[in-house]
């Protein structure tokens, strides 16, 4: 008896020693890159240094666009559905914990889409409902609901200061800039609704706040908006047919556009407005998220089940991420 209980003991102490370093690497970095894998209903939790994914939460039904708090400790996913299937919750991850926490409804609202964390709220667009919100993880209530009237109203942007909130609204082919009414009382806004190309989806705020860029995915052209006007002051025809997202980078010197039947990131000089380089990504890409320090882009190409790391200096792909399936929207989780 004390042979066979020897010998499981010198069996189980290298196991439990494993066991434990494995959890200890696979506890949430920071800065984490949050990876959503849309087809496999997932979010992956990335460590951006070792370009490899340490842990995955299940991520609810249909997940697209997600966000962290600003703390760091916590993922909020729009289940998305469109109009097919629409869904009509977030989901909520413990990236601490790395466990899936109840979910957010949001009935009788219909197909999340886009979000944004800004000042402890998350703010989010609901294309079956044409309205954008905004839910409060204090109170644990949607605090605020705003008509937009336009139809799928897909992506947005809210300015920290609340000083504007812009919307990409697909197939009304507008862009939509809200600002505070200040001849109303605190609650009133003032909707513009902009006409820009066919099928705007991703879209972007430069740096300094004075122009928006938006990729119109049916019509391959850019639409560029000066936001102190509120008109479109040139459209690129950029060959940039389905189109999925826009961004620039935080020194506001490159736009870069996914598209997400093609197979190149589109790369845009912002101050000349034209294009200056086409990097073959290998499939067909989507979510496009830039390091803190505005050094890398990381692309998650959706059809190739991985994200590509981009050199933003010499506009060369740096590396890869292999993923699950669809990888799609992504955030940064920086603990505080």
């Amino acid at each position: 008896m004390h042979s066979r209980s020897f010998v499981a003991s010198a069996v189980l102490c290298p196991l439990v020693f494993l066991l434990a370093s494995t959890i200890a690497r696979a506890q949430t970095p920071s800065p984490a890159l949050l990876v959503l894998e849309k087809d496999d209903h997932s979010l992956a939790i990335v460590d951006p240094m070792a370009l490899k994914v340490v842990a995955r939460v299940a991520a609810g039904p249909d997940p697209h666009e997600v966000v962290a708090s600003d703390d760091g400790r916590y993922a909020y996913i729009s289940n998305y559905g469109a109009f097919s299937s629409p869904q009509h919750t977030l989901s909520v991850v413990d990236l601490v914990a790395q466990k899936a926490l109840p979910p957010v409804d949001l009935s009788p609202l219909l197909a999340p889409h886009g979000l944004q964390f800004v000042n402890g709220k998350v703010y989010f667009t609901v294309e079956g409902s044409k309205v954008i919100g905004s839910y409060n993880p204090a109170t644990q209530h949607i605090d605020w609901i705003l008509g937009i009237g336009q139809n799928r109203t897909h992506m947005l942007v809210v300015a920290p200061d609340m000083s504007h909130i812009f919307t990409s609204d697909v197939n009304s082919n507008t862009i939509t800039i809200i600002d505070p009414d200040k001849h109303a009382d605190v609650s009133g806004w003032t909707e513009t609704h902009i006409p820009v190309g066919k099928g705007p989806e991703g879209f972007d705020v430069s740096p300094d706040g004075k122009v928006l860029w938006a990729a119109n995915a049916h019509d391959g052209t850019v639409s560029i908006i000066d936001i102190a006007t509120k008109k479109v002051v040139q459209t690129v025809d950029a060959h940039v047919k389905s189109a999925n997202r826009l961004k620039f980078t935080p020194d506001g010197r490159y736009v870069l556009i996914s598209l997400l039947g093609g197979t190149d990131l589109v790369v845009m000089d912002a101050r000349s407005r034209g294009v200056i380089k086409r990097i073959n990504l290998g499939d067909g890409s989507a979510g496009i998220l830039m390091n803190p320090d505005g050094h890398l882009a990381y692309v998650a190409v959706s059809r190739g089940n991985y994200v590509s790391v981009i050199n933003l200096e010499t506009l060369q792909i740096e590396g890869r991420i292999q993923t699950g399936k669809g990888p799609d929207g992504m955030a940064w989780a920086v603990r505080k």
